[in-house]
């Protein structure tokens, strides 16, 4: 979940890797360093909090001049956040950072305790740079060849050896790394973004797969110190820098929420067609031969899961299981030859959901891969991949990714519906049809009249510290997404209730004043949530209705969000991009950091 930038050319190094650090930022800011080498001696920088006090104390002492180097920016596990946990980290001649988890560092440090070493940190990764220091007799890719063996867990490493401060090492296993090549210089990162301005020009990693980098030029071993000559793609990053921009907006979260439209459009044109007999372009597999389905998922990718399982189910008739990812990987599913596993991640990268598909492999399932990141660990390991296409989804809190995976959701639901004839030839027509004015009404839900609603209800938000948030069948699953950004970047106690559930417990938790949301887009079933809606406001709930099927009946809540009417079963689409944005100026009028909320990052690599 940390972000690695590296450098090594004939530029000032330490400028590169706090320019590329900064757009590695959303995944982790706890703290940041840099080490860069100038005449055989490296010199480290870190300190506790974000890339800001690590610029303040770079200015205060003066960047070390160098053409080398490394740098990091950390979100914790072992450790708390400070100067002495933060990266890199040193032990002996060699110098490291890590994103990941040595599962078993407890037991090196204490081995290595015993033959007389020191440790100055809390972190499981000196007690990495410690063994491939214990391995190192001058052959820098033997001794990272014999020591990982002895490091369980994950990782991404970028390393610099004492006595050849010209080159910089890398490996990775199950954490995401690029070895990216300049004109004359090359680079190593956690996330393409990171060496745009630099270069597009870059290699994925393999597992356990050395880099060296030095002059310019990059070469690749195995873990028996063969150099890799042939099967090394070099890709090339084919979206605009401006993608990773904010462009003017105040937060990435707001840009990325208005970005949602053109994502939807992009990838309704992508894959579908005119009419019922040609639907789908590429990608969405063939579905003939699937007799269950499982969504395998951790936070929003999960939600995105529970929608696509409303439709699926209603309209398939088939059985879908959704799971989050860790639970699922230690539950021993029941799954095997003949299933299909959906696994939804933005990043590709998730390692829990990167654990289910190999769990899913094993167990003899097809793995379909939903995912942003072209060439992630997900999707180089999955059977089949469609990819949401968002570009650079950068705030924390997920936006434009999940409207996404539930559209793909939903173009599944097309695909099943039609090779299993399901519905009628007219439904599926009206249902594409509809699917194809998503983005008009994306766009009309974010126009000034909404927003100004959205302010104007936030603002009631700011004294309280609980929300809750109530619906039916989707419209509850819509509502666990809204739960989710509310409490991620608002910090409220947010949850999201089963309508229904409502007498069984939890309206307990209704006293006067409390802000409540209600989520009403079916209309089969409109009335019974009405009811509910009706019991929250009679104990002095202050209700706000997000609803395309209640009418102007204002009387039935405080407050009233009057969504355009579609198809039911695409709703959620609709419904959901007015809750994210309410959620982003709720944590706006709470004086919250909108984009790195306290404790959480981007891609969550580490189990």
């Amino acid at each position: 979940m940390c972000g690695i930038v590296g450098y090594s050319g004939k530029k000032a190094a330490a400028e590169i890797i706090m320019k590329g650090l900064s757009k590695l930022e959303y995944r982790g800011y706890d703290s940041a360093g840099i080490a860069v080498c100038l005449d055989g001696q490296t010199k480290i920088f870190k300190t506790k909090g974000r890339l800001s006090a690590l610029q303040e104390l770079l200015d205060k002492n003066g960047a070390p001049e160098g053409c080398v180097g490394i740098g990091h920016t950390r979100w914790a596990t072992h450790g708390e956040p400070s100067d002495r946990n933060s990266h890199p980290h040193g032990y002996g001649r060699v110098t490291l950072v890590h994103n990941g988890i040595i599962e078993n560092y407890l037991h090196l440090r204490q081995s290595a305790e015993t033959k007389g070493a020191k440790f100055v940190s809390d972190t499981d990764t000196e007690a990495a740079a410690y063994v491939i220091d214990s391995c190192y007799d001058g052959d820098p890719v033997k001794a990272i060849s014999k020591a990982l063996p002895q490091l369980h867990g994950s990782y991404a490493f970028g390393i610099i050896f004492s006595d050849k401060t010209d080159t910089i090492y890398a490996v990775r296993r199950d954490s995401p790394l690029i070895a990216a090549q300049g004109d004359g210089e090359c680079f190593i990162a956690s996330d393409i973004p990171a060496i745009l301005s630099y270069t597009r020009d870059y290699y994925l990693m393999d597992t356990d797969e050395i880099a060296e980098l030095k002059d310019g030029k990059i070469r690749f071993f195995d873990l028996s110190g063969n150099e890799i000559t042939n099967g090394k793609k070099l890709l090339h990053a084919d979206f605009d820098i401006e993608a990773a921009e904010k462009g003017g907006y105040p937060h990435f979260m707001l840009k990325e929420i208005y970005e949602q439209p053109d994502t939807l459009r992009r990838l309704i044109s992508m894959h579908t067609e005119d009419g019922a007999g040609n639907i789908f372009k590429s990608e969405i597999p063939d579905t003939s031969d699937i007799k269950r389905i499982f969504v395998v998922g951790c936070g929003s990718a999960m939600h995105a899961g529970l929608l696509g399982k409303y439709s699926i189910e209603h309209l398939c008739r088939i059985h879908v299981s959704v799971s989050i990812a860790s639970e699922f990987r230690y539950d021993d599913p029941m799954v095997g030859p003949g299933d299909t596993v959906f696994i939804i991640s933005q990043s590709g990268e998730t390692a829990d959901s990167l654990a289910a598909l190999r769990l899913s492999h094993e167990k003899g399932a097809k793995v379909c891969a939903i995912v942003n990141v072209v060439g992630s660990s997900i999707a180089r390991e999955a059977d089949e991949v469609i990819y949401t296409r968002c570009g650079p989804e950068i705030a924390v809190a997920t936006t434009k990714a999940f409207t996404a995976q539930v559209l793909i959701m939903y173009l599944l639901t097309a695909r099943l519906a039609y090779d299993r004839k399901t519905v009628t030839e007219e439904f599926l027509k009206n249902y594409l049809s509809d699917m194809a004015k998503l983005p008009e009404l994306a766009a009309e839900v974010l126009t000034d009249k909404y927003v100004q609603l959205y302010k104007k209800f936030a603002a009631y938000n700011k004294p309280h510290g609980d929300y809750y948030i109530i619906g039916r069948g989707q419209d509850y699953a819509t509502g666990c997404e809204g739960a989710m950004k509310i409490k991620e970047i608002s910090y409220m106690h947010c949850e999201s209730y089963a309508a229904g559930e409502l007498k069984h417990g939890t309206i307990s938790l209704v006293t006067p004043g409390v802000p409540c949301m209600a989520i009403i887009t079916d209309p089969d079933i409109a009335e019974k949530t009405v009811s509910n809606v009706k019991e929250v406001r009679a104990r002095g709930g202050h209700v706000v209705l997000v609803s395309s099927c209640t009418g102007e009946n204002a009387d039935i809540c405080d407050e009233y969000i009057k969504l355009p009417q579609t198809n039911k079963y695409l709703m959620p689409i609709v419904a959901i991009i007015p809750v994210q944005t309410y959620a982003y100026y709720t944590a706006v009028l709470r004086g919250c950091d909108v984009d790195k909320p306290r404790n959480l990052a981007k891609s969550v690599t580490v189990e």
